[in-house]
């Protein structure tokens, strides 16, 4: 059984999440800066099987893309393209910063904790993981 592995791209990082084997809990796995995501790629499929990416879709309010969707086309022309085994499935990504800025104030996170970029993008990433988790009902 293979994962999924949920993607936040963004121009300067890439906060990331997975599923457990069975798709039963969705996991922050770390956060890389966006020139090393193919590495980073290439180096966890090599070590775990990953059945499905799962990358956020950077939208308005309105329902419109944002202006990330620049980043984002090519990022997933270039994932297909490394990856044509593996199907690439997108998630509205909107209020996700807010949730895990939410979920770290829950979590008891001090201040310094919650100003971590990179923290945020990962759980941002887990938050995406699990909304797409819950729409297909794992």
């Amino acid at each position: 059984m293979g994962r999924i592995l949920a993607i936040d791209y963004g121009q300067k990082r890439v906060g990331l999440a997975v599923t457990d084997p069975l798709k039963i809990i969705a996991n922050g796995l770390t956060t890389v800066p966006s020139g090393e995501i193919f590495k980073f790629l290439a180096d966890y499929t090599a070590k775990e099987q990953v059945e499905l990416f799962v990358v956020g879709l950077p939208k308005k309010m309105n329902n419109e893309y944002s202006d990330s969707m620049r980043l984002i086309v090519p990022f997933v022309k270039a994932l297909k393209k490394k990856y044509p085994n593996i199907p690439v499935e997108m998630v509205d990504e909107r209020f996700t910063s807010v949730l895990a800025h939410q979920a770290m104030l829950a979590g008891g996170l001090k201040k310094k904790d919650r100003q971590n970029k990179a923290l945020v993008d990962e759980i941002s990433a887990t938050i995406i993981l699990q909304s797409y988790m819950e729409s297909k009902r794992f």
